[in-house]
């Protein structure tokens, strides 16, 4: 049916979308394809020093004491 087709088609784009998003990902955080394709397969949570050592940011701001 069209239904079945459109889903098809967006299925199709989201795929091609995580991979492109992957290899920006790949190439700004200097982690291997493998490992962030595992990573972003399922939800993926880090605090904010992990976020830092996995390469997605580049410092933490802390509040003044």
């Amino acid at each position: 049916t069209g239904e079945a087709v459109e889903i098809e088609i967006t299925a199709k784009q989201i795929i091609k979308i995580k991979e492109k998003l992957n290899k920006i990902l790949e190439k700004h955080t200097g982690q291997p394809l493998e490992k962030i394709e595992k990573d972003t397969d399922r939800d993926f949570y880090l605090s904010a020093d992990e976020a830092k050592e996995y390469g997605l940011i580049d410092q933490v701001i802390k509040p003044k004491e």
